[in-house]
């Protein structure tokens, strides 16, 4: 049975290992550009460093398996992240860049880069190089054996590279929203997730949205898919999004996703009789 906002004809790998096989890996990325099964979508604020890499390593991971578009949303950055991405959507005809004017946070961007997505399916990671792109096929493998019960599939870290403060606030934090949404999580701060692109812009938009995806998602009836990955070190630069909306500023959310949970009223079937 279809649940609201399924995609019935998902099916990436099955369709697209038997176009783009035996293509050369130029000729599998122009598959991109006419119509992206994958959207990847990648918040940055002052990553110019990072940039680079990145893209090469996503692009490696996904050519050949899926028709993609990556789409960095720039998050007001000051540095060279601008002209970085630039200089690489010339040579990368599936490379795109969404600009805020102004920062406006990981979730506006993350929400940007959705609705600009043209792919059914979208997967994020953060700019900073900590989330690995090897592990987007798995995602995207675990949400189309998932069917259309499956919603979200979510990575979950293990190995953290992170200092013992960040990982002590990611504990407390994932600790006090498990026990009072019971969203079966273990980890929603890791940016790695593969989703269906109209379910997420059906759900109720808040600064800290993308911190409360799995206990939205159920919200709406899917189930939820889990994938470990490894977390790596930041290769450049320092973390644009600060510590403290892991806890204090998240209560306030905390308690809002609380209330909309509790709140949700059952969809009602309906039939017309004749």
């Amino acid at each position: 049975m279809a649940g609201p906002g399924s995609s019935p004809g998902f099916r990436p790998s099955r369709f697209i290992w038997h176009r783009t096989r035996g293509m050369s890996d130029a000729s599998a990325r122009k598959t991109a550009t006419d119509a992206p099964a994958v959207s990847v979508v990648v918040p940055v604020r002052n990553e110019a460093d990072n940039v680079g890499p990145l893209v090469d390593e996503i692009a490696a991971a996904l050519a050949g398996r899926w028709p993609f578009e990556v789409i960095y949303v720039n998050d007001g950055s000051t540095d060279g992240t601008e002209a970085a991405l630039v200089r690489l959507a010339r040579e990368k005809p599936w490379l795109r860049q969404v600009k805020h004017a102004a920062s406006c946070g990981q979730s506006a961007a993350v929400r940007t880069g959705v609705a600009a997505a043209r792919a059914p399916i979208v997967a994020t990671l953060d700019g900073d190089g900590q989330n690995d792109p090897s592990f987007i096929p798995a995602l995207l493998r675990a949400l189309e054996e998932g069917g259309e019960r499956i919603g979200l599939v979510a990575g979950q870290r293990v190995g953290r590279r992170a200092t013992w403060f960040k990982r002590l606030q990611s504990r407390i934090a994932n600790g006090v929203r498990g026990a009072i949404l019971r969203d079966g999580t273990r980890d929603t701060g890791c940016g790695l997730k593969a989703f269906r692109r109209d379910l997420f812009l059906r759900l109720p938009y808040f600064d800290g949205l993308h911190r409360f995806l799995p206990a939205l998602v159920k919200r709406e009836g899917f189930a939820i898919g889990y994938v470990d990955v490894i977390d790596r070190p930041r290769g450049h630069g320092v973390s644009n999004y600060g510590m403290w909306d892991r806890l204090w500023v998240g209560i306030l959310d905390l308690a809002g996703v609380w209330w909309l949970i509790r709140r949700r009223k059952r969809v009602p079937q309906v039939t017309e009789i004749r």
